[in-house]
């Protein structure tokens, strides 16, 4: 299923040009309280199998509006963290070391690259067809467009071959990075850079897991203006969301809606106002933002 959040924070299956709402089935059934929010949703879609089972009878056999008709958000506001991976693809760290000038991360272990994963602040995050700010403070903002998983039941201390196993499912979510003027040889600066509001764009919706046979296995591209600005395939990532599972969960808890976002492919380019911006992952879905100066 795709899970959206519309209109006034409702939850939503999209299927094909149809929204079907599921909140208020599964709020008459007692899986959800009136006034959830969408963590709540999928923390029980995820972990109560008569939840989910109920919300696939609401779209077997409830109303639905069309999507063209609704707003979409982003499909979830409050993660409990978003965890960002840095420079998982070759080529982008290639294009980053030439264009700021380092740090060079090609003798390091997995491991000691994945050490490297920041956080994003909630505070950050917009939905489709928003507009991304450009702060006033910076002359240099480029985009990154990443597949991103969304954590269904608590991971600690699992393996890679059962890391899959507690992911609820997949979204876009667009890392929105400032490069100048504090990331020029200050890597520990990349909280501040990407935490501006407007930088964290997820969306159109959640893809359920069993859609979505093996996540290193997916297109993503991206259009700036109308033109190709980026093709990439997520097999080319130097670590997988198996590994990446397998490494946060060994040092923390993860949690129901806690967002693992795995890092942008070669291609990030700078951003001007009045710019446009689409991007697309096969099996998710396309994703359209605005971008404008901050005023």
């Amino acid at each position: 299923m795709k899970i959206c959040q519309y209109d006034g924070n409702e939850a939503g299956a999209v299927e094909g040009d149809r929204v079907h709402p599921i909140g208020p089935a599964l709020v008459k059934v007692g899986h959800l309280k009136p006034g959830h929010t969408m963590l709540e949703v999928i923390a029980a879609l995820a972990n109560q199998p008569a939840a989910m089972k109920c919300a696939r009878e609401a779209v077997r056999m409830g109303h639905s509006l069309p999507l063209a008709s609704v707003r979409l958000l982003a499909p979830i506001l409050n993660p409990p963290s978003l965890w960002a991976a840095a420079a998982n693809y070759n080529a982008h760290a290639a294009e980053m070391l030439a264009k700021s000038g380092g740090p060079d991360r090609a003798a390091l272990g997995k491991d000691d690259l994945m050490a490297e994963f920041f956080l994003k602040p909630s505070s950050s995050i917009i939905g489709p067809g928003d507009a991304i700010v450009l702060p006033k403070i910076s002359k240099d903002v480029d985009f990154e467009c990443e597949l991103c998983a969304v954590i269904g039941t608590s991971a600690r201390k699992v393996s890679e071959e059962r890391a899959l196993d507690h992911v609820f499912g997949y979204t876009i979510c667009w890392d929105i990075s400032q490069r100048d003027p504090w990331g020029r040889n200050r890597q520990n600066t990349r909280n501040i850079r990407k935490g501006f509001d407007t930088f964290t764009a997820l969306g159109p919706w959640i893809v359920t897991r069993d859609e979505i046979d093996d996540p290193q296995n997916l297109t993503i591209e991206v259009e700036l203006n109308g033109a190709p600005a980026m093709t990439a395939h997520t097999s080319d990532m130097i670590c997988g969301i198996r590994e990446h599972i397998r490494f946060l969960s060994g040092v923390l808890t993860l949690r129901p809606g806690d967002l693992i976002t795995t890092g942008t492919p070669a291609g990030v380019k700078k951003l001007a106002a009045g710019d446009r911006l689409k991007g697309s992952i096969e099996k998710i879905g396309t994703m359209a933002l605005r971008v404008e100066a901050e005023t």
